[in-house]
């Protein structure tokens, strides 16, 4: 009798831990990004420590010579300007070899127009990994999705290597890249402002202050409110900043 209840007991205490210890391999917000050297179309990678003092957006695509990640690609290679002017240095990433990176690249620059885009030169790199180590070292293999192709995974790390957001679509949908602009420049507003932003912020709109601590800070915040503010309750406050704030504080002259 005792065996027939332990054994179910051990079963499911053995996949806890699997479960687990799958999960404690996966990096996650606020994590220090995990380390790799790999070749890419730019040279030879030491991540993150060839990247630090810069923010990254870290990237993965399904496969080379593929649509999606062809508009992807063109997109994200046009609004570098816009992401250096911010600090901000892109890598992507598939599980193709490098030859075939460059061979796709070449066909980007010289055959593809897409959206009033055409011969685009994707400067950033891009990693060679083709024994999927990277890929599945920043969980960006999903089995049940595909075991061979990695999903279109994003990854913001600060200038201190710490992951910040992580975002994960699927192989058959593009990623709305000005939306990843606009993370990136939340999370930036967050750091230097010491503000939250609310749904659909967008630059110039108003930032939430941070909630109060404490209970005295509370009752502080309703007798005393802070100035520059709009309350609407002990837990809601917002404070105007302009776009020229904004602009003056994370943009690169």
């Amino acid at each position: 009798m005792f065996k027939k209840i332990l054994l179910p007991v051990a079963l499911f205490a053995l996949g806890a831990y699997s479960v687990k210890q799958q999960f404690s391999k996966t990096p996650l917000i606020g994590d220090t990004a995990p380390s790799f050297r790999a070749d890419s179309t730019q040279g030879k990678i030491n991540f993150p420590e060839d990247f630090k003092g810069s923010w990254t957006i870290f990237f993965s695509h399904p496969a080379d010579f593929t649509p999606v990640c062809t508009t992807e690609f063109m997109i994200f290679q046009s609004m570098a300007y816009e992401f250096d002017r911010l600090n901000t240095r892109l890598l992507g990433l598939s599980v193709d070899s490098l030859n075939s990176h460059l061979a796709w690249l070449k066909e980007i620059k010289d055959k593809i127009k897409y959206n009033g885009l055409e011969n685009i030169e994707v400067n950033y790199p891009v990693i060679d990994d083709k024994k999927m180590e990277i890929a599945k070292l920043y969980n960006m293999i999903h089995p049940t999705a595909c075991n061979t192709k990695s999903v279109r995974a994003v990854y913001i790390i600060d200038p201190d290597s710490i992951i910040r957001a992580i975002l994960f679509y699927p192989g058959s949908n593009g990623r709305n890249l000005h939306e990843i602009k606009r993370l990136l420049i939340a999370l930036q507003t967050t750091d230097m402002f010491d503000v939250a932003t609310p749904a659909n912020w967008e630059p110039g709109d108003e930032a939430i202050i941070p909630p109060p601590e404490s209970w005295e800070e509370a009752i502080a915040r309703v007798e005393h409110k802070p100035k520059d503010a709009k309350c609407i309750d002990w837990f809601l406050c917002f404070r105007q900043l302009s776009i020229d704030d904004i602009r003056e504080k994370l943009f690169n002259k």
